[in-house]
């Protein structure tokens, strides 16, 4: 497996012309965001034998105020959208198309899968028992994005209708008032909570967004204006609605921004996605620089390596702080030095893994990738299957690699070898490594 990295030249010249850059800017920092975040947040402490897996949200207002400029998953979606624009062809089945997008996509994953297997068999044996279920509830925690990634890919085929603004408008509308009913259903009836996962349509809207973005369908100036007035009403909801501060979810929460969705997440997403589309045009101007350029196509030619494997890192560091009597939590002694030793930890060791570990999401991988070539009947089931594997993953991450969890997760790697079978020849193909996302 090839380790070294291209050379900045290298990779202006395997750049197209006519790449948008802004998208993969977009895309990397975003997902750098969500490293920090989580490495910032989080907080861990063992007492009694008991793992108190946490985070800082939980101990300060202003952090979960913070969580409007940090919560920024919605510009995956917005990224994803966009830059499927370049592969969707109307001559090419649905089933066909979303079988190759998620070829790449799952490939990192059936490694990630592996490690976990063999990790958790190990802990189970010398953890105790209270320990080791925090760390297989939280080990695929984050598979959630990919869930609801390939959900909003299947989709496309409706998303890539939207042609103008005022498309865009009724599009937007029609998600953003069915969320509201819903919310207004959970918290009247309380019998009826489950409903909060139809929710789940909120992602539809940054994918509508990137869409139009592609298109050139928003002006920037028009997108600045709507993602202050979002910005108002998100903050009005708060005020005076009965929604929570935090966007991301914390144990105790009236009604979760997060999982499910909630209207101020769905609000949150507009105003990402216009805020995005003005920054839009000065974010290519800088992508033009060499040394951006080279970081940014680096990045997102391991993007899932990096999101994927910077939670086994984060919770091997917190483990071995915990272990050794220095815990990461809220009032304890030395809490900076200890913050600060654990990002620079962090930081090597993400380095470490993403160029260790970059090749495997590049180079196919045996029994998976190989040509795909299904219409009709074949390519309807296909998409089906893997609009299971996304809905599954989903319910696992409630659970992680423990209980339900480990039902979930059989299902998913069920429906996608199925498709993978009904796509017929597996036969292994060359990659490209630098632009595949």
């Amino acid at each position: 497996m090839k380790l070294a990295f291209p050379t900045p030249g290298e990779v202006a010249a395997q750049t197209p012309p006519d790449r948008d850059r802004a998208i993969d800017v977009i895309r990397i920092c975003a997902l750098l965001g969500v490293v920090a975040g989580h490495t910032v947040m989080a907080t861990s402490i063992i007492t009694d034998g008991v793992l108190h897996w946490d985070n800082l949200l939980t101990t300060s207002v202003i952090f979960q105020a913070a969580t409007w400029i940090f919560q920024i998953m919605p510009l995956f979606f917005f990224a994803g959208a966009a830059a499927s624009m370049a592969s969707w062809r109307p001559d090419v089945s649905w089933g066909q198309w979303l079988m190759k997008r998620c070829a790449r996509l799952f490939r990192p994953v059936f490694y990630y899968l592996t490690f976990w297997a063999v990790a958790l068999t190990v802990l189970h044996k010398v953890l105790p028992p209270h320990v080791y279920d925090p760390v297989a509830g939280v080990s695929t925690q984050l598979l959630w994005f990919l869930g609801a990634y390939v959900l909003m890919l299947a989709a496309m085929p409706l998303l890539i209708r939207v042609t103008t603004a005022a498309h865009l408008v009724t599009g937007v509308a029609v998600v953003y008032l069915a969320v509201a009913a819903v919310d207004a259903i959970r918290l009247t009836v309380p019998s009826w909570q489950a409903l909060g996962y139809a929710n789940l349509t909120v992602w539809l809207i940054p994918g509508l967004f990137g869409v139009v973005y592609r298109r050139g369908a928003l002006r920037p100036a028009t997108a600045l204006r709507a993602a202050l007035a979002m910005l108002a009403l998100n903050i009005a909801l708060v005020t005076f609605g009965p929604y929570e501060l935090s966007l991301v979810g914390i144990e105790g929460q009236r009604l979760a921004n997060m999982t499910p969705p909630s209207l101020l997440l769905a609000g949150h997403a507009i105003m990402l996605c216009c805020l995005i589309i003005a920054a839009a045009p000065a974010i290519a101007r800088w992508a033009q620089r060499p040394w951006i350029w080279w970081l940014t196509a680096i990045g997102n030619s391991g993007a899932m390596t990096l999101y994927l494997w910077h939670m086994p890192a984060l919770l091997g560091i917190h483990l071995l702080f915990d272990v050794t009597g220095h815990p990461r939590y809220p009032g304890q002694p030395d809490f900076l030095a200890i913050s600060v030793a654990q990002l620079l930890l962090m930081a090597a060791l993400v380095a470490a893994l993403f160029v260790g570990l970059r090749p495997l999401e590049n180079h196919p991988l045996p029994g998976w990738d190989g040509p795909i070539a299904v219409s009709g009947a074949r390519s309807v089931v296909v998409g089906i299957l893997l609009c299971v594997a996304g809905l599954a993953t989903l319910a696992s991450v409630k659970w992680g690699l423990k209980d339900d969890g480990l039902y979930c997760t059989a299902v998913m790697l069920v429906a996608l070898v199925s498709a993978r079978i009904v796509c017929g020849s597996r036969s292994a193909a060359r990659i490209p490594e630098q632009f595949a996302g």
